[in-house]
């Protein structure tokens, strides 16, 4: 009996007149295996079809083929339009490119370190190949679940990423900015810096997801770039977020019913590159360095950190799914090391109190010791 378990899964693989089938069993057992294999060659052997079998004279298909595939059965019905955009760049631009004429099932772990190789010699950053190599990996899986290929698909060794410096504003810098702003654009900004929202948040922010009675806004939605239309947040989870009074009683003053809150002076929803133009020419303006949006997101972050807001709190304001990227700001935040290393320090440890004996019998002895290097002042 041909029958063999891969990652999990009861294969049959036999050849018969000297043509071989390889298939999955429809019952993942090896008793079921052996017993799917006997059916298999009964069939054969009555000259019989193989009810969806596989033409053994079928071509695996190309990566090419497959991707497009692969892009237009699953990418299309599970990723948002900007993640849609971002996929069939990778695709056309770098993957297929290079893995196109590759049967699917034949890309090994070599073709992949030559890949990044030929990345890393077009000056690509890590996070550059960090991200081709996710869209590869998730074509990869896919192509050996739906077309149950034998083994399993390569291992990717992925590349370190340092953190980004992040950028953000003083409080005399918010202040700067917001002092040369004006109209519908003063308030997006102070908005967006005491909320912390995403900046496709704020341009699709809806009248209704804002409660006044709690003074607090629903994050529920996004608005989408390349699709104009409103979507989850990136998180893909809604979240809520207090109102400061400034923000509460600038909304308050053209409270709506429905609609969405932030409109450009046609009536239409800001859109990403009019938001960008916005904020260049504001920082023009003012004397600061350029910025984006974003910058406006660590601001809030970071101002939270800096005066003492726990973490966790900050993460569920940004709405991040996990405390790593909430970690970003915390060397801004408040910390007990400087009064830690402060402790080693003989002439701090003077006026410690520990509570103990020994302790207190260190602290008298270090007190006279001191005493006799640095004796009172004559004068004093």
């Amino acid at each position: 009996m041909a029958t063999r378990k891969i990652r999990n899964t009861w294969w049959i693989d036999f050849r018969f007149h000297h043509t071989r089938y390889r298939k999955r069993s429809p019952e993942n057992s090896k008793r079921g295996a052996e017993a799917y294999e006997v059916l298999l060659r009964q069939r054969l052997a009555r000259g019989e079809p193989l009810t969806g079998a596989k033409d053994p004279t079928e071509k695996m298909p190309t990566f090419e083929q497959f991707a497009w595939k692969w892009f237009d059965d699953y990418v299309k019905s599970n990723n948002k339009p900007s993640e849609q955009v971002g996929k069939k760049c990778i695709l056309s631009a770098s993957l297929i490119p290079f893995f196109g004429p590759m049967p699917i099932g034949e890309i090994g772990a070599h073709d992949i370190e030559r890949f990044k190789a030929r990345q890393f010699q077009r000056g690509r950053t890590n996070k550059t190949i960090l991200n081709q190599l996710t869209v590869l990996h998730k074509c990869l899986v896919t192509a050996y679940e739906w077309l149950q290929l034998e083994g399993s698909p390569p291992k990717i060794k992925w590349p370190k990423c340092t953190t980004p410096e992040i950028d953000y504003l003083s409080p005399e810098e918010c202040d700067l900015l917001l002092r040369h702003a004006k109209g519908i654009v003063y308030e997006m900004l102070l908005f967006a810096l005491r909320t912390g929202m995403r900046q496709g948040e704020i341009r699709g922010l809806q009248w209704s997801s804002i409660d006044w009675l709690n003074q607090s806004i629903a994050v529920r939605h996004s608005l989408d770039n390349h699709s104009r239309t409103l979507v989850a947040p990136k998180s893909g989870r809604s979240r809520h977020i207090p109102m400061d009074s400034d923000v509460y009683e600038m909304l308050y003053r053209r409270k709506k019913d429905t609609g969405y809150v932030f409109l450009a002076n046609e009536g239409r929803p800001f859109s990403n590159y009019r938001v960008h133009y916005a904020i260049t020419h504001l920082c023009e303006r003012a004397g600061l360095r350029k910025i984006g949006w974003h910058t406006l997101r660590h601001t809030f972050a970071s101002h939270l950190a800096m005066r003492g807001a726990p973490l966790n709190a900050v993460q569920s304001l940004l709405g991040h799914s996990t405390i790593t990227m909430t970690m970003r700001y915390a060397h801004v935040a408040p910390s007990t090391l400087r009064s830690a290393i402060d402790m080693l320090n003989p002439k701090n440890a003077i006026d410690a109190d520990f509570g103990q004996q020994v302790g207190n019998r260190w602290i008298d002895a270090q007190r006279k010791e001191s005493a006799q290097k640095y004796p009172p002042s004559k004068n004093a």
